[in-house]
């Protein structure tokens, strides 16, 4: 395995500053965040650090000049939109540039790039299951055809206004079931995060015994439940009303038996803290202590 991070939390920095960071405190690998350039749809989304837009095989060599430069690879190209939204435009625009993300990711000789589902929180599952049918089968012919592996990250993107089907449609163990059964390629898998069924109050854990072999990426993020609002508010109001987002080791999560599990189902891709930690936001030294404290947490696990 490979221990990495999510370039998110250095949004206001170059990438060459990213990597610079990652070289000093010792991660292997970093996922980079695309979007297009000014859509910053959401907290902890609109980072650009490669921008894919009109990306060129020149820049693909400058981008690995760098990475090699500094001793960091790139895990995967990340960029998490709604490709599903019931907004045809933000949808439109979400497909669109998914596109461009894999061909920027094959041109840099990535394994694969990580995204999301996306869904229509105003439809039911089942009709959301038939727009993923209409919709993705295309967008995984074409990763195939450029011999790029399509990670979905296992967040539901449950908020106030997304409440209750959420903006992602990929966030159980019976929805990835159905598809994968609607497409089966060996280019389509998980950017697995537990800290997202933890959320659910289901085990972070158990899944990846199943699911191990799809699983081409990992995120490590921590999640804590609070029983007292737990107690008091119930587990019908959006999960983020009763649970907490940490970095590594502060949460629930057991990443002993975590690490061990992802091992025992023969991962051997890159794990990368994703940190969404509202304690250490704010200043560079809070946000790269983030990062430091989670190496210490992970680095004895991640060999």
């Amino acid at each position: 395995m490979q221990l990495g991070f999510v370039t998110a939390i250095f949004g206001d920095l170059s990438f060459e500053e990213v990597l610079k960071h990652a070289r000093e405190i010792g991660y292997d690998c970093v996922e980079v965040m695309c979007w297009p350039p000014g859509v910053r749809d959401r907290k902890y989304g609109g980072v650009t650090h490669i921008d894919c837009t009109d990306f060129t095989q020149a820049q693909a060599d400058d981008v690995r000049g760098l990475c090699e430069k500094h001793g960091v690879t790139i895990s995967a190209l990340g960029y998490y939109p709604n490709a599903l939204s019931h907004d045809a435009a933000e949808a439109d625009i979400a497909r669109t540039h998914i596109r461009k993300v894999i061909d920027a990711a094959a041109m840099l000789g990535l394994p694969g790039m990580n995204t999301f589902i996306g869904a229509d929180h105003t439809l039911p599952l089942d009709d959301n299951l038939l727009q993923f049918e209409r919709v993705w089968p295309e967008i995984i012919r074409y990763a195939e055809n450029r011999n790029v592996r399509v990670g979905i990250e296992n967040c539901p993107m449950l908020f106030t206004k997304s409440w209750p089907f959420g903006w992602n449609l990929a966030r159980t163990p019976s929805i990835w079931r159905r598809m994968f059964e609607i497409i089966p390629s060996a280019f389509f898998g998980l950017n697995y995060d537990p800290s997202h069924l933890r959320m659910q109050l289901m085990d972070p854990i158990a899944p990846i015994r199943e699911f191990g072999p799809r699983i081409f990426h990992s995120h490590a993020k921590d999640m804590r439940i609070d029983r007292e609002k737990l107690d008091r508010v119930g587990s019908l109001v959006p999960p983020m009303d009763r649970s907490t987002a940490k970095i590594p080791g502060l949460g629930d999560i057991n990443w002993g038996a975590y690490i061990g599990a992802l091992s025992d189902a023969g991962f051997d891709g890159p794990v990368c803290v994703e940190v969404e930690d509202h304690a250490f936001e704010g200043s560079l030294e809070k946000r790269r202590k983030s990062l430091e404290i989670s190496y210490g947490v992970l680095r004895p696990l991640v060999a």
